[in-house]
């Protein structure tokens, strides 16, 4: 939502005239019409989160995205992944209200929905847009792939020496731990939760907890401050740009958003 949103109203305000690398809102509404033939006639599309959502972040990007496929047109309504039933019955997904669940946007990771008591249920009624399933899923599942950070020690013995990806391992840092330090990050999780920070020389520390351990990149600094660009697809195409920095090298939920402007 920040990148989308508030950073192209503070180029306007600040910066009149400027340019900003920003078509997210746009490229948005017209993905939710692209897609809206996928979804099921004469039934809403639904936006969930969950309710343990303390700091509100997950809320108002649920909401945002709610927005953007309503101005493309479609039906939506609004609950909670708390609030989903399970109709024995007729085997689907219903909402609060009964109605089945055809088409559902959900901020909720699939390893918390595929370990929750209707895992079962989940499975079963998957559709991933050949009409097969009862239950339409955004993002779909096999989107749990790239959000297990396994991925990366997997690429890297597949693409050795790729100039894009890092050395990475599952079964400890190696040789990484003498020679460029090394990160351990857990394989599931968000936000720089959990990842440590082992500079070059430091004794190689196996965590309890199965890891990814990837080489160190320190992110440049500038004015003290660590930043990390953020590029967004939509639709497999480029459309936009958000940078976050933090006072440490990771970056984690309390890092500072910053809008960009092209003079």
């Amino acid at each position: 939502m920040e990148a989308a949103s508030p950073q192209w109203f503070w180029m306007e305000d600040r910066f009149p005239g400027a340019d900003q690398w920003n078509s997210l809102h746009e490229r948005l509404v017209d993905a939710w019409r692209t897609q809206a033939p996928l979804l099921a006639p004469g039934s809403p599309l639904h936006f969930a989160h969950s309710s343990a959502d303390e700091l509100g972040e997950d809320l108002m990007t649920v909401a945002y995205l709610k927005e953007t496929a309503e101005q493309a047109g479609l039906d939506t309504d609004w609950l909670s992944m708390e609030e989903i039933g399970w109709d024995s019955l007729s085997g689907r997904f219903v909402d609060n209200q009964l109605r089945f669940i055809r088409g559902i946007f959900k901020l909720y990771p699939w390893e918390w929905l595929t370990t929750d008591a209707f895992a079962g249920h989940v499975l079963d009624t998957l559709d991933n847009g050949g009409g097969t399933g009862t239950t339409l899923w955004i993002e779909p599942a096999w989107k749990m792939l790239l959000s297990n950070k396994a991925l990366l020690a997997i690429l890297w013995e597949l693409y050795p020496g790729h100039p894009n990806l890092r050395p990475a391992y599952l079964d400890g840092p190696r040789e990484l731990a003498s020679s460029a330090g090394y990160v351990a990050k857990p394989l599931l999780g968000r936000e720089g939760e959990g990842v440590t920070v082992h500079q070059p020389g430091a004794p190689a520390v196996l965590r309890d907890e199965p890891c990814c351990y990837q080489q160190l990149a320190p992110l440049p600094a500038f004015d003290c401050n660590h930043v990390v660009l953020g590029a967004w697809v939509v639709q497999n195409a480029p459309a936009g740009l958000g940078i976050r920095e933090s006072s440490g090298l990771i970056t984690d939920e309390y890092a500072r958003f910053l809008p960009h402007v092209i003079l």
